[in-house]
């Protein structure tokens, strides 16, 4: 098939550059033709949370025949690729929704390449609706979305929340495929905590990616002096960019008497210094306060890592038990301490979808129009 993917990849960061990037292998692999385009300028300065867009690694996840088309503020180079992509005549163009930013834009793609070839759509939400997001941003997911032959999404909740939005959408769950590329970069956990600085003998609870709200970090140090009740050396790593204010997070540990049981690396982690976090750790924690898919979890996957999460691996339910606890400190703590109490369970429940290859392959086949 000749298929156009549309989306952020190197020298862009963060989970959907990577998403991108494994797609676009992925589809390859099949022996698809495939357009993938990405953006000369991504978003205005202003508008970006973290300190830059741009990849600081040093080995970066770099996407092959990558064309940057799209300049966000430029609408001119949205009508000139919408043009590119109508004289490639794709079977199938595939967008990605994770913000209304795109809404412009992607208005423009999907009407154009409607009305001037048969290419069918597809749209892959990584959020149907942002989190937290005002209520004119489901209003512009109202526009956008329904222009999409097909819609696929991540999660069972996910697909709920689409068609509470748009009952009539017609949509596939595809679970979120494991990032399983920095796998051969595992060592051992003495090695790691060598290179963090961790005690060798600490229990590290690992809190990874950038630093919002919905991902729940408040909910973890609440619940950590109940963890530490049980296992007296707990230790929250937190290793991400904060994308909201530090100091409410800093004022909890305070009056948490945390102090010395919190370590904070507010940055961006290069790719190749991933594995030695998810080495160090005894286990994956992702207490997030709304249901998502997440990168960071199938990230944990990839390592075989233990998880604890409010939600299950595939952004699902709500019920307790060793991966899934409750939203409440106290439900999550038994959720963490489940985990390192029975590790192999919290293994079990990850590696389900541990086989990141089978993963991009029932995702590929939802974009071919066949079984997911």
């Amino acid at each position: 098939m000749r298929i156009s993917l549309v989306g952020p990849v190197h020298p862009y960061r963060g989970g959907i550059a990577h998403y991108t990037t494994l797609l676009d292998r992925s589809l390859r692999a099949r022996q698809h033709d495939v357009l993938l385009i990405s953006f000369k300028r991504q978003y205005p300065r202003w508008l970006y949370p973290g300190r830059s867009d741009r990849d600081p690694s040093a080995r970066p996840l770099v996407a092959e025949d990558a064309r940057f088309w799209i300049d966000s503020l430029n609408p001119a180079t949205w009508l000139i690729t919408a043009w590119r992509i109508c004289r490639y005549r794709p079977d199938v163009l595939v967008l990605q929704w994770w913000t209304v930013f795109w809404s412009p834009a992607w208005l423009v793609l999907t009407g154009l390449v409607r009305g001037f070839t048969r290419a069918r759509i597809v749209i892959i939400c990584h959020n149907v609706v942002p989190h937290d997001a005002p209520r004119w941003q489901a209003w512009l997911a109202r526009l956008i979305l329904p222009q999409a032959h097909e819609l696929i999404v991540q999660s069972q909740e996910e697909e709920r929340r689409l068609h509470e939005l748009l009952p009539s959408a017609h949509s596939r769950v595809v679970p979120h495929p494991v990032y399983d590329m920095f796998a051969p970069d595992k060592m051992p956990l003495e090695e790691a905590r060598r290179l963090l600085s961790l005690p060798a003998n600490a229990t590290v609870l690992l809190f990874f990616g950038h630093v919002r709200k919905y991902k729940g970090l408040s909910l973890v140090l609440d619940a950590l002096p109940l963890i530490r009740a049980k296992w007296p050396d707990a230790l929250l790593l937190v290793a991400g960019e904060f994308w909201e204010d530090k100091q409410p997070y800093e004022n909890q540990i305070a009056e948490l008497g945390l102090g010395e049981a919190v370590v904070m690396e507010n940055r961006y982690i290069p790719n190749e210094e991933v594995a030695r976090y998810f080495c160090a750790a005894n286990v994956l924690v992702a207490p997030y306060v709304k249901v998502t898919g997440s990168g960071v979890m199938q990230m944990g996957a990839g390592f075989g890592l233990p998880i604890a999460s409010t939600t299950d691996l595939a952004g699902g339910s709500h019920e307790p038990g060793a991966m899934a606890g409750g939203q409440a400190a106290e439900r999550f703590a038994e959720a963490v301490i489940e985990a390192l109490r029975e590790p192999a369970a919290g293994r079990a429940t990850a590696g389900a979808r541990s086989d990141g290859a089978a993963g991009w392959q029932a995702l590929v086949a939802g974009i071919e129009g066949g079984s997911a």
